[in-house]
């Protein structure tokens, strides 16, 4: 106690010359509108940035649960595109009345493991058959194609990649309409090879190329990509067209696997069929 006495004794000059700093300092304030409007003009602005720091942060940790969010919601919205409905005859006597059938809905998953620089790529999503996820069910992007699902277990599915040595996806020039198989040629990942295109078809740079319902997987009209360039090879009677793809499979996140209803009546039909005909 001693000490402290003595220490405020010794500084005593510098406490008085405080406390009067202090005094005037709100005298000024009390008294002169303008000092006391900016000070808290500046006051408010500091108060504000930091409200404004906090909701950002806030916002930022949030993104994930919200991100999630929009992909259930556009997987609600997706199965209700007019896209996802066959037309039907109504009887076979009235040709013109008809009704519509779903044939494709949409479940969202997210991409948990990924690969572009292997020659035969897959991706891993968050979905398994517990969900309805089943084998050679097509997964795309908001921006096109991703791949088709090869495996699946009950919580999770393996998808193989359109990056893969294997994979053919039949996709056609939208204002052309030519189509042929698309395949990855294991070079750069941001382009697929659209091959057997026939020469008299009309295209040029920047041409849309998407989906072609003779996929059989993939439902028909779904973005793919651009056109690069084209070149007719040697003793090949047909365009290689390189294609620009629309989605960056470095970054996708969020994905949806496309059901066909209809699929399995469709393998089965053209099953019997080959089997008749090998008979």
């Amino acid at each position: 106690m001693r000490n402290l006495i003595a220490f405020f004794i010794k500084h005593n000059f510098l406490f008085v010359f405080l406390v009067l700093q202090g005094l005037c300092f709100v005298l000024m304030l009390r008294n002169r509108n303008y000092q006391g409007s900016r000070l808290f003009n500046s006051t408010n602005a500091a108060v504000a940035k930091a409200y404004e720091t906090s909701a950002n942060t806030k916002a930022y940790f949030s993104l994930r649960e919200e991100n999630d969010r929009l992909a259930k919601e556009n997987a609600i919205l997706k199965n209700y595109l007019k896209s996802n409905y066959a037309v039907l005859p109504l009887t076979e006597y009235k040709k013109n009345d008809t009704i519509y059938k779903q044939q494709y809905t949409y479940i969202d998953a997210k991409v948990v493991n990924a690969s572009v620089n292997r020659r035969s790529n897959y991706l891993t999503l968050n979905a398994g058959s517990s969900m309805g996820v089943g084998r050679d069910m097509a997964v795309v992007h908001p921006e096109g194609i991703v791949g088709i699902v090869k495996a699946v277990s009950s919580n999770y599915a393996s998808v193989m990649s359109i990056l893969h040595k294997d994979v053919r996806v039949n996709c056609q020039l939208k204002k052309d309409g030519s189509y042929g198989p698309l395949i990855w040629d294991g070079k750069d990942y941001r382009y697929c090879l659209l091959t057997d295109i026939p020469t008299h078809a009309r295209m040029k740079k920047g041409d849309t190329v998407i989906t072609s319902e003779l996929s059989g997987i993939f439902p028909e009209g779904i973005m793919v990509g651009t056109v690069e360039s084209y070149e007719r090879r040697q003793n090949e009677p047909f365009y290689t067209v390189t294609v620009k793809l629309s989605v960056d499979l470095k970054k996708a996140n969020h994905v949806y696997i496309v059901k066909n209803k209809f699929k399995t009546e469709r393998d089965s039909l053209e099953k019997l069929s080959q089997t008749q005909n090998d008979d």
